[in-house]
């Protein structure tokens, strides 16, 4: 049981404001509220204290709401147990208890506290990126990855002319074409196999063909099936053949997890996100780009709110953002760095990843189940298992009895084949996939699958 008194100021703030209002009483505030509370008559003390001088004060409205709420079991007299489901995904994904709690507060976007918050985050990754300010920037952006990919695609190609390559084996290269399509951007596909890297000799080949481009991209690792990108050779590839061309990365889920040398790569753009390797929570994304790169971009941006040239000007100017800025993740973000830090960087982090994957792929093999992907292109940041053949196999069922067991997997997101993902990135360790495998194994004796499972 955990027990807060964090310091709470009170918000008369046009943009942002408390998690729980006196006039309403929601499921979501009262969970979000910036307390742990142990008992109904706690939050009802509490209540009085905070609002006592507001004119819908009443305590015995306060206990009414609450009472009516069907999460009213959160609020007995004994410590509160939220069921805590362990994620195996993607995103979003579990982070730990101590970068949870960084969020139990409210702080203004102009605070100086959250301004040096953002210099944090904004400097530490780049350190992180192996880079200086001197030549990046970086330049967090509210909202989900796709939010800072859509941004530098809008915001790094002018407005009329711009020619773009995508290099895709995914999903996620896939929705680069769309993002180029969405903004009138013409864009080239050089496609290969979902389930195997990237070729850079094809590459090379396209490359040398008649039409030049503006910029390249690529999805350095594509979660889609679990298959990491040779970025460092398609980089090279790039600069050689149009070095006129911009060269863009998506790592969103490889940064900070898998080791990735920037300068040696080539790389012009690079983008990841808060809910990621780095283990913060949803909220925002960043983009690291060389400032020679953005300063020329002023005008280009088909988007206010996406708009990178724009943002990176407010930032490096007083440390706030345009509009509304995720404070509470940034908060949780700082907390969350400095966790990785403590774990030993990209290096320590990806061990552990990787220790997680290796747990998994071990048992899982004893229990039958086959992966898409070659070991040779398959990354540890997720992996990709083929639906058995077994008659008594049943995806919806499977995920859904796992769920129950407060174990989440992810379907498969390959257009050619039937499998589903186990991701081995955010607050796991292996003593959690060796949890997840007896449940695996519990799911497939109930539902009458034959183990080792048969292909």
């Amino acid at each position: 049981m955990i027990s807060l008194s964090p310091a709470k100021k009170c918000l008369f703030t046009p943009c942002l404001s408390t998690l729980a209002r006196p006039c309403h009483i929601t499921r979501s505030s009262l969970l979000t509220t910036g307390y742990f509370l142990s008992s109904y008559h706690d939050f009802v003390s509490r209540f009085s204290q905070c609002h006592k001088s507001s004119p819908y004060h009443s305590i015995s409205r306060a206990r009414s709401q609450i009472n009516s709420l069907p999460t009213r079991r959160y609020f007995s007299s004994s410590p509160c147990s939220l069921a805590e489901k362990k994620l195996f995904t993607p995103g979003p994904l579990g982070v730990t208890l101590n970068v949870k709690e960084a969020m139990l507060r409210d702080v203004g976007s102009r605070d100086s506290e959250f301004i040096e918050c953002v210099k944090f985050i904004r400097h530490k990754l780049l350190d992180i990126a192996g880079v200086s300010d001197e030549d990046f920037c970086c330049i967090p952006v509210q909202g989900s990855g796709t939010f800072a990919v859509d941004a530098a695609f809008q915001t790094v190609l002018p407005r009329e002319g711009a020619r773009a390559l995508v290099i895709e084996n995914g999903s996620y290269g896939k929705r680069m074409v769309k993002i180029c399509e969405s903004a009138g951007i013409e864009v080239h596909t050089q496609s290969f196999r979902e389930d195997q890297a990237v070729e850079p000799e094809v590459v090379e080949d396209a490359l040398q063909g008649p039409v030049t481009y503006d910029l390249v991209a690529v999805v350095h690792s594509e979660t889609s099936s679990g298959v990491i990108n040779p970025v460092t050779e398609v980089g090279r590839i790039v600069k050689e053949n149009n070095p006129d061309s911009l060269f863009l990365v998506d790592a969103i889920s490889s940064f900070g997890a898998v080791s990735l040398d920037i300068e040696k790569s080539n790389i012009d753009i690079i983008i990841s996100s808060a809910n990621k390797c780095l283990q913060g929570v949803p909220g925002f994304a960043f983009v690291i780009a060389r400032n020679s790169v953005i300063a020329q971009c002023k005008g280009n941006s088909r988007s206010l709110a996406l708009d990178l040239y724009d943002q990176v000007v407010q930032l490096d100017k007083t440390s706030q953002f345009r509009f509304t800025p995720p404070t509470h993740s940034m908060l949780a973000f700082k907390r969350a760095l400095e966790e990785f830090e403590a774990e030993g960087r990209t290096e320590g982090r990806s061990k552990r990843y990787a220790a997680n994957r290796a747990v998994l792929c071990e048992g899982m093999t004893k229990l039958g189940f086959q992966e898409l992907l070659d070991p040779s292109v398959a990354g540890y940041i997720i992996t990709s298992y083929r639906y058995p053949k077994d008659p008594n196999f049943n995806f919806p069922d499977f995920y859904n009895r796992l769920n129950e067991k407060d174990f989440v997997i992810y379907p498969g997101k390959v257009l050619d084949a039937d499998c589903f993902r186990i991701g081995s990135i955010g607050d796991l360790h292996p003593a959690d996939m060796a949890a997840l495998l007896v449940a695996v194994e519990e799911v497939c004796h109930d539902m009458g699958i034959k183990l080792p499972v048969q292909y």
